[in-house]
């Protein structure tokens, strides 16, 4: 497939949007070991976790990966376009954002045996400053032997090959003064340990010379999701006994391994809910998110 276009005729929007309405699903099981390793990458100082312990928020995506073979891995270390995804011919892939529920009556445990149902609920199209974007919603509810315990909704984003004479989008300031405050030195050692902890072989996050030569971006890309997880721990370290029953976030910005960037956190004046965002070493805001609390 030609991921060279910076366009998407309606004939190609139109086969794309087939797509929505199609379901997935997987089983797997919430095993201690990937517990381990990411408690490890986040510099936390957890007990060992046995049968029955909750799994912290967001740590769900430590499950359920992708196991294509090698031979069906395309050029950027994804999987080859189609399957459960559309095949949507732009070359750039992102995480964009998300919005997750938790049910505090059925938490996912260590032990579960698990399943995801997956749907594609919209495909959707719009033209941005560099070209054809298209958007992918899909959204996942997780259930254990108990039922319910998660719904997810993710926003993936496809764009065209960078250009070099592109506009900049204006950069967003990052609030200040944030209660709650963390630097994040994003060598390239973090980002191999949590790519191969969420067996996640997008090249965009280790390989320099791809991600500088064929996408264009100036460094490696810091996963989006690694920043959400972050940003939930740090909610986690100075509310260690509330219960995190939502978290909404939006990718604003690329953040790259080439400095360190903060964490921020804000509660709310009645303690249910904290404002959350990251920013780059220059101040400028990359996510940005809710933690509703109970």
């Amino acid at each position: 497939m030609n991921l060279d276009t910076r366009s998407i005729d309606a004939a190609t929007l139109a086969h794309l949007q087939t797509w929505a309405g199609r379901t997935e699903t997987l089983r797997d099981d919430i095993t201690a070991a990937p517990v381990r390793g990411l408690s490890a990458t986040l510099d936390r100082d957890d007990p060992a976790p046995a049968p029955g312990t909750a799994l912290p928020p967001l740590w769900h995506w430590l499950y359920f990966l992708p196991r294509q073979r090698q031979s069906e891995i395309g050029p950027d270390g994804h999987a080859r376009r189609g399957g459960f995804l559309p095949p949507v011919p732009l070359p750039r892939r992102m995480w964009a954002g998300g919005r997750l529920q938790w049910h505090r009556d059925n938490p996912l445990v260590v032990g579960d045996a698990v399943k995801r149902i997956s749907r594609i609920e919209s495909v959707t199209h719009k033209t941005g400053r560099t070209g054809d974007l298209v958007f992918v919603q899909v959204k996942h509810e997780v259930h254990n032997a108990k039922g319910l315990a998660l719904s997810e909704e993710q926003d993936i984003v496809y764009r065209a090959a960078a250009q070099p004479h592109d506009p900049v989008p204006p950069p967003v300031a990052a609030e200040k003064g944030a209660a709650w405050q963390r630097e994040i030195v994003p060598d390239d050692v973090l980002l191999f340990r949590y790519s191969a902890l969420t067996f996640n072989g997008h090249r965009i996050h280790y390989d320099r010379k791809y991600v500088t030569e064929v996408e264009g971006y100036p460094g490696l890309i810091v996963h989006g999701p690694l920043i959400a997880t972050l940003l939930v721990d740090l909610v986690r370290h100075h509310a260690p006994g509330a219960f995190i029953q939502s978290f909404n976030f939006k990718a604003v910005r690329p953040t790259f391994d080439l400095h360190p960037f903060r964490l921020n956190g804000q509660p709310s004046a009645n303690g249910k809910s904290v404002k959350l965002w990251a920013q780059d070493h220059e101040g400028w805001l990359t996510m940005q998110g809710t933690a509703e609390l109970a």
